[in-house]
């Protein structure tokens, strides 16, 4: 490749360049959308955890007894 022009050169090595690029854009892109989905599935599984907790939300005050273990 020593007969081929500078310019050519630069040329190639800026095509190399933006095709990597591009590639890492999709790989970014890939993986940005996996993750909302990870997120709109963890949201739903909130919503439906929120649902079953019972009303007052734990807000009540607890014996310590309520606390121990079933041996004690």
């Amino acid at each position: 490749m020593s007969d081929t022009n500078p310019t050519d050169q630069r040329l190639n090595d800026l095509e190399i360049k933006a095709s990597f690029t591009e590639d890492l854009l999709d790989q970014l892109n890939l993986t940005i959308y996996r993750q909302q989905q990870q997120i709109d599935r963890l949201l739903a599984e909130v919503s439906q955890l929120r649902q079953q907790m019972p009303e007052g939300g734990g807000g009540a005050a607890r014996s310590l007894r309520d606390e121990l273990p079933p041996h004690y």
